[in-house]
């Protein structure tokens, strides 16, 4: 089966790289490829992706607005952010918009590919950096949103740890594991920024 895949990413160049990895693949196929947001949306319904590669940054829309748009019109799709952005703040705001997970713009090919598996298999695929900064943002606490399984899940994860191996070592199936990370984005329903900091601070996350 071939998956669908939509770019965005307003560095032209980039974009183009971007679209000759996928298309060199067996699997994945670019059925959309654009510089800015506004666009993406425009013709989001004409290319209906299994999977978008978002940038955060774009030109007017940027890719976080530009995530929850898209998930208004299709929740099913799969957004990956592209980024060079490590900060807790926009990981966070990226996850509560509805982001699957992330590359950052070095990424080898291999590790983007890789990503696109991942994610199609129902994993939330994230660099070792940015797993680490979302592991700190949700630190246990007695009034913890998170159980001390998604912690333990989520911890693992950061230290570099696949879906596998986390698998084996807790005892329990990929399929198992899977579910405690969407747990975990399903806990994160907030809409902005200060919203998401506040509320993370008022239970003693960060």
């Amino acid at each position: 089966m071939i998956h669908k895949i939509v770019i965005i990413e307003d560095n032209e160049p980039l974009n183009d790289v971007f679209c000759e990895i996928i298309n060199s693949t067996e699997n994945y196929k670019v059925v959309g490829s654009y510089l800015n947001a506004e666009d993406a949306i425009l013709y989001f319904k004409n290319n209906l992706p299994d999977i978008v590669l978002m940038d955060i940054e774009l030109p007017k829309m940027n890719g976080i607005q530009c995530t929850k748009e898209i998930k208004k019109i299709s929740p099913k799709t799969i957004i990956i952010m592209v980024t060079v952005y490590e900060n807790s703040a926009t990981v966070f705001d990226a996850l509560c918009a509805g982001a699957s997970g992330y590359l950052t713009k070095n990424a080898t090919s291999e590790k983007m590919i890789s990503a696109l598996d991942e994610a199609i298999s129902g994993g939330a695929p994230m660099s070792i950096n940015i797993a680490k900064m979302v592991v700190q943002s949700f630190q246990r606490a007695p009034d913890t949103i998170l159980t001390e399984r998604e912690t333990e899940v989520l911890t693992k994860l950061a230290r570099g740890s696949s879906y596998k191996s986390i698998a084996i070592d807790l005892e329990i199936s990929p399929n198992t594991i899977k579910y405690h990370i969407k747990n975990i984005y399903d806990k994160l329903q907030v809409h902005t920024k200060e919203d998401a900091i506040k509320e993370a601070s008022d239970r003693k996350l960060i």
